[in-house]
């Protein structure tokens, strides 16, 4: 069991990791090459895993797999950003943070029915079936959505950046060499910064938020993952039994994705009417008049403390064996108020940093599989030591001891945000007036 949950701990490590790199040049080179590099690395790592027979290779194309996988989670929430306003990116965050949601609530479904009736290679020889036919509808429908390759969409992009549709109709109506050049966007590319994610990370206000998101992850993490030792010593399941068990998870989960972004989109539509500010599909709404905070915060803070209240019952239902039945009602509230929740945290995050989306969600991503690997590890040798049922006490604590970081956020949060814009308006002007004084001493005459 050990060898197991080391393998999962250092999938998660690279989970963290990994975004860090591809997201940053996602902002900077465009969306497109940053998912193919991701899927055929992906694809690449699952073949690996169904050949390979050993332990270390096992280790090394899973941190491999998590590689390829992860960066995808940013890199679908840069995409959003490039083209939904913020009065409707609560939904649409959601609905992009689905696969980070669902993807544990899935696999031991499918993987368990896989593993019980094919063997354990069958679920990597899934995952390359289903990698491969992602990077085919990708390749063929998927658009290039980066603002720094075609703007706000107007721009056609690079021929290396078309889907072969475009790349046809391009072929058909070539652009005149005067009109791309009027529409090409002027912007010198900056180097690729993985730690522009750590910036993220240091400042007030995204600290704060994504450091109290990546406890409530691991903490739902060490649910998850622990969930299938809990039922076959209790109830002596087996793997397709225990897979069949995360179904009430993941209906929670998709539930949520109804209701949880329909309200941050309802609550941020009324912060604005309070205002009188006119909301538009096509622009963007200026933060410095709208409280981004409280129109995201409002929602998820209350989800937040009904997650503790769930995570509490699961641990003292499964502790008490009370019923099969009320452990699953449990599970079913835990994946709806806690995807609810960390859904409307990225949003937050987004919302604030709408120059680089992906760096951002990467960020998110840093921080919350960090603490998840450092949450599943310790989550097997608390719960031999005091119980499943006081170790949900003690998530749940941890949870309401750090809740007063995100009403830091919604009380402060405005005037954080107008600090370091001053601070990096001061900047920029200081290195005009620099760039001004080198160019008048060159000019000049010795």
């Amino acid at each position: 069991m050990s060898s197991i949950q080391l393998t999962i701990t250092t999938y998660q490590v690279f989970q963290g990791l990994a975004p860090t790199f591809i997201a940053n040049y996602s902002d900077r080179h465009g969306r497109r090459p940053a998912y193919a590099i991701c899927l055929v690395i992906y694809l690449a790592a699952n073949i690996g895993l169904a050949l390979q027979s050993s332990y270390p290779a096992l280790m090394v194309l899973r941190c491999l797999q998590s590689t390829g996988s992860s960066a995808t989670v940013a890199l679908a929430a840069g995409a959003v950003a490039d083209i939904v306003t913020r009065a409707e990116r609560g939904r649409f965050i959601s609905y992009a943070a689905l696969g980070v949601t669902l993807g544990p609530v899935l696999a031991p479904i499918i993987g368990g029915l896989l593993t019980e009736y094919l063997g354990w290679r069958s679920m990597f020889w899934f995952l390359t079936i289903f990698a491969a036919s992602l990077f085919s509808v990708y390749f063929l429908f998927v658009p290039e959505t980066a603002r720094c390759v075609v703007g706000n969409g107007s721009i056609p992009p690079k021929r290396l950046f078309m889907t072969p549709f475009q790349y046809v109709e391009h072929k058909r109506n070539p652009t005149p060499e005067w009109e791309a050049e009027r529409m090409t966007i002027k912007t010198a590319r900056k180097r690729v910064n993985p730690f522009a994610a750590l910036k993220i990370l240091g400042e007030k206000e995204g600290g704060m938020t994504l450091g109290f998101g990546s406890l409530m992850y691991g903490g739902y993490f060490m649910v998850l993952t622990t969930l299938p030792i809990q039922l076959t010593e209790r109830f002596g399941f087996n793997a397709a039994q225990t897979g069949l068990c995360y179904l009430p998870i993941f209906v929670g989960t998709m539930c949520s994705r109804w209701t949880a972004g329909r309200l941050l989109d309802w609550n941020y539509r009324r912060h604005a009417m309070l205002l009188g500010v006119e909301i538009s599909k096509d622009r963007q709404q200026d933060l410095d008049i709208l409280p981004i905070e409280a129109a995201r915060l409002q929602i998820c803070i209350p989800m937040i403390y009904a997650t503790a209240l769930c995570v509490t019952a699961y641990g003292w239902t499964m502790q008490t064996r009370v019923s099969l039945a009320g452990i699953e009602v449990t599970l079913f509230f835990l994946g709806l108020f806690n995807s609810g929740g960390l859904a409307g945290l990225t949003t937050l995050v987004v919302d604030t940093h709408q120059e680089s989306p992906a760096t951002a969600t990467a960020a998110n991503n840093l921080s919350r599989y960090l603490v998840s690997a450092g949450a599943t590890a310790v989550a097997v040798p608390l719960i031999d030591r005091i119980g499943i049922g006081w170790t949900s006490v003690f998530i749940a604590g941890v949870w309401l001891c750090f809740s007063p970081c995100l009403w830091l956020v919604l009380i402060y949060g405005a005037e954080w945000r107008r600090e370091k814009k001053a601070k990096k308006d001061k900047a920029k002007e200081k290195g005009k007036e620099s760039k001004k004084k080198d160019a008048s001493q060159k000019a000049s005459p010795l």
